[in-house]
């Protein structure tokens, strides 16, 4: 499961791909009314995926966020794995490690083999989904969909 820290850095990220440009930078107040999310948590979210180089901020009257590189580029793994790590997409279903730690001596646990085809496909689903790809999938469904 994604903690709600990578889920507001998620939808976060969704809105300034499409509403932000390299000449406009929206500010923290507008991006937590629109997502209704707290302004001070948010801003810790944001600040840290600045530290992390998916955003660039500017201080000032017309500062703001924007993306760092184009949301073509920004694929939901990279958000994912820099706010929470890997863990989601390595870690064992039943044990409290990742599998990859698992002593080969000893049997896998009793759903690794069908959990391993599943992980295999949410990890393509993280890679290959862009936040340009979300954001024109957002426009197809503007009446049902709300950030």
């Amino acid at each position: 499961m994604l903690s709600n820290t990578c889920k507001y850095a998620l939808r976060a990220l969704i809105y300034l791909g499409k509403f932000s440009t390299e000449d406009k930078r929206i500010g923290i107040k507008k991006i937590s009314e629109d997502l209704e999310l707290s302004s001070p948590f948010l801003g810790k979210i944001l600040q840290n995926l600045v530290k992390q180089k998916l955003l660039v901020s500017t201080k000032g009257p017309n500062g703001g966020f924007s993306l760092a590189r184009s949301a073509s580029e920004i694929s939901l793994w990279e958000i994912v794995t820099k706010v929470d790590g890997e863990e989601f997409f390595t870690n064992c279903l039943i044990r409290l490690e990742p599998c990859k730690t698992h002593d080969p001596s000893k049997p896998l646990c009793p759903v690794h083999a069908q959990y391993e085809v599943l992980r295999n496909q949410i990890r393509g689903f993280y890679t290959e989904t862009t936040l340009e790809k979300i954001g024109e999938d957002i426009d197809k469904y503007e009446d049902l969909v709300k950030l």
